[in-house]
């Protein structure tokens, strides 16, 4: 690589993979907008060697901002659940990267990223680094600033951690997409239509409910648990709507997404809602997961495409 080689071609090599890297530490488009940016700004105001291979520099430093960042974010307050705004990953997924254990769909859908988001920023680095793009030990640890031997560690726990949503979640990713929008429309259509009875039929006995409004907005603030709790929530909104909400499926995070819209919606009741379920076995719906929050909605129906997980 030249060492005069232009901050715009070095943004052309490696923009997307790191952005592909800060969003799936951070899970929020908007996020990972703004620590790919102070990345390079950071580029610009260190000037390091550019005659050399760029991508461990850029990966550390962007790495840095992410961690930064989710720390920061996780010392505040949140209401209620936080829940990641998956994006649209277009058609160059579900290839895995050499060494990673995980394919691109996987490590962008909504259940992954949740569960990602139950650890700490050192484990999370590990896991998008070795065990998502397939980063070496060694590189790991130059990146996070870790021994080699920490890295083995962390992520033998990590992997660990990870273990429950391999052995259930990631099996929802298989199911077929018309399975999965046949089990939405059977709850959803049943809750508009008053069949409370239906509609707790559609559920499993353990569903859980992760809503997650960003304090803007009606939500559950903790996880609503039980087919008749959950049931029930869903029944009350429906009762409270004036005007029949507009209803379109997209595919975002890999799976299927209603989103739910409401032009005229009154300051309790988000303009938008994105949901996703995850089915069990028997084909009921074991998980709600319900993104309200203006800011991860807007990114999650943005049509500006992002993926990152290309080497």
């Amino acid at each position: 690589m030249s060492a005069d080689l232009s901050t715009e071609a070095i943004y052309e090599a490696h923009g997307e993979y790191l952005w592909g890297l800060a969003f799936r530490m951070l899970g929020v488009r908007a996020d990972a907008d703004e620590v790919v940016q102070d990345a390079f700004v950071r580029l610009l105001r260190a000037e390091p060697d550019r005659s050399v291979a760029m991508r461990p520099w850029l990966v550390r430093v962007t790495m840095n901002l992410a961690r930064d960042r989710l720390r920061a974010r996780k010392s505040e307050t949140y209401v209620g659940p936080w829940l990641p705004g998956v994006t649209d990953i277009g058609t160059t997924e579900p290839a895995s990267l050499p060494g990673s254990r995980y394919t691109g769909v996987e490590s962008l859908s909504l259940g992954f990223l949740w569960a990602a988001e139950q650890l700490d920023d050192v484990q999370r680095g590990v896991l998008v680094l070795r065990d998502v793009l397939g980063h070496s030990v060694r590189e790991t640890a130059a990146a996070l600033e870790l021994t080699e031997s920490n890295v083995k560690v962390i992520a033998h726990r990590v992997r660990g951690r990870m273990r429950g949503w391999e052995d259930s979640q990631r099996r929802s990713l298989a199911v077929p997409h018309e399975q999965v929008i046949d089990a939405m429309r059977r709850f959803f259509g049943s809750v508009a239509a008053g069949d409370r009875a239906a509609a707790e039929a559609a559920l499993a006995e353990d569903v859980r409910l992760l809503s997650d409004g960003g304090g803007e907005f009606f939500a559950a603030r903790k996880p609503v648990v039980g087919a008749a709790k959950v049931a029930g929530f869903y029944a009350k909104i429906s009762a409270g709507e004036s005007v029949v909400p507009t209803i379109e499926m997209r595919t975002l995070g890999g799976m299927p997404t209603l989103i739910v819209r409401r032009p005229h919606a009154d300051g309790n009741h988000a303009p938008a809602v994105c949901i996703q379920v995850e089915l069990d076995e028997v084909g009921q719906i074991a998980r709600i997961y319900s993104v309200l929050a203006t800011a991860k909605v807007r990114g999650m129906l943005s049509d500006r495409a992002r993926f990152g997980c290309r080497s």
